[in-house]
């Protein structure tokens, strides 16, 4: 970590953001995309998106700070959309151009956010929750995420994936 978080309480969760932004693309390596897109005879959600989700999380959050770009997700992933049987996601190239476009943004506001900023009271369908509750539970998500994708490489026939 290069700089020290304005608030104390986001140091660990800056520590495992950082992590997870090189983890997903540790995940990613190496899958194909006609692979990225198999659900193998399941329900399940797919590497592509699974990987969207991710993305568009991130995207959301900058958003909740300011930082508002465009995203290849902007449509298959709004209002939290699930997958969509036969839909064609877009390849993990351009997922991954959109993380590491907005990883280093968001997390320069991860950083710089203020306790007053942290406790922003934001409405979601169903629930009230604070700018820190939502960054904890995105932080909580991506781990799982990573580990999803981990498991597909290995379901998939790909080698585990390398930490180093």
């Amino acid at each position: 970590m290069k700089l020290k978080p304005t608030s104390g309480r986001m140091y660990g969760l800056v520590v495992l953001y950082e992590m997870q932004t090189d983890f997903l693309l540790k995940a990613l390596d190496g899958i194909d995309q006609k692979d990225a897109q198999k659900r193998l005879d399941t329900k399940a959600n797919h590497v592509a998106w699974i990987t969207g989700s991710m993305v568009q999380g991130r995207y959301f959050l900058a958003k909740l700070f300011g930082i508002d770009l465009p995203s290849v997700t902007d449509e298959l992933f709004a209002h939290n959309k699930g997958i969509i049987d036969d839909a064609v996601y877009p390849p993990l190239a351009a997922f991954i151009k959109d993380w590491e476009e907005i990883s280093p943004k968001l997390q320069e506001a991860l950083i710089r956010a203020t306790d007053e900023k942290l406790e922003e009271k934001l409405s979601m369908p169903g629930m009230k929750i604070t700018l820190f509750e939502m960054i904890s539970f995105n932080t909580y998500r991506d781990a799982n995420c990573i580990g999803q994708i981990a498991l597909w490489r290995r379901l998939l026939g790909y080698p585990g994936m390398n930490y180093s």
